[in-house]
């Protein structure tokens, strides 16, 4: 048994260096073990559970402005993919997006595929149709750089030992799922990938400013919407902010991305 074990170490090396993806925009290396095939299944299933368990907002114009603000920025998501050469990356995405009814809950996310979600609770921070273009554009930046697969990636490494994903919904479904649920967003992102979170929270924030720039939302309006996100948040930040780099530091390189962003906005 010994003689097996020892090998593990060096087999998941050898996995994490062949399982290597770009992240469109930034260009950085990420690991990304699982198909996406395979993703997007346990992705859609995830968020239909997510639905059924959840209260949907009855307010049409709220739910209007989201679908409308969703429609825009990932028709933008869509089209720089495909200026880049990159349309096979969202080639299998099925875009959908609704509006929980959960004042309590300031947060929202968008999973692999394209499966998005607010929450009400964060609208009175976005206040307008522009603020909650600043969340999207940030969710869907998630997706498109497929934070979720890489979190699920390093999940399914640490707690189930690289299983294969088929593998681990048989035999350890519920544990599966969690991860899934964390590596989406939708759970407490706390532990073990708690470093590479705060990563991918500043480059869903470039990847986002971007993405509402091109949808001809005024990337501009991104700095205070997180500083009226930072007054808010009290001595506790909200789940939202949990993991995200502290409030400063995302509002100086905002700043500092701005003037690329800019280029792509068209009133």
């Amino acid at each position: 048994m010994k003689h097996k074990t020892k090998y593990i170490p060096l087999v998941l090396t050898l996995l994490i260096i062949i399982s290597c993806a770009t992240v469109p925009i930034t260009g950085r290396q990420q690991l990304n073990i699982i198909p996406q095939s395979e993703l997007l299944a346990l992705s859609f299933s995830s968020y239909d559970q997510v639905l059924a368990e959840s209260q949907l907002s009855h307010d049409k114009t709220q739910v209007r402005m989201i679908k409308r603000v969703g429609a825009r920025i990932s028709a933008s998501a869509e089209a720089f993919l495909k200026e880049n050469n990159l349309s096979s990356q969202v080639k299998n995405y099925q875009w959908e997006f609704n509006l929980i009814e959960d004042d309590q809950m300031v947060n929202a996310w968008c999973m692999p595929g394209g499966k998005v979600a607010f929450y009400t609770g964060i609208l009175p921070i976005c206040q307008d149709e522009t603020g909650i273009a600043v969340v999207m554009g940030h969710e869907v930046a998630h997706a498109l750089a497929n934070h979720g697969g890489e979190r699920m990636s390093q999940g399914v490494l640490t707690q189930l030992g690289g299983m294969a994903l088929n593998e681990a919904l048989k035999n350890k479904p519920e544990e599966t799922r969690a991860i899934a649920l964390t590596a989406f967003g939708v759970g407490a992102q706390v532990g073990v990938l708690l470093p590479y979170s705060r990563m991918h929270e500043s480059e869903a924030d470039h990847i986002g400013l971007i993405l509402m720039a091109k949808a001809g939302y005024n990337p501009q309006e991104a700095v205070p919407f997180w500083e009226r996100m930072n007054a808010g948040a009290g001595a506790r930040p909200p789940e939202f902010l949990s993991t995200h780099p502290a409030p400063e530091t995302r509002i100086d390189n905002l700043k500092k991305q701005l003037p690329e962003a800019m280029k792509y906005y068209n009133p």
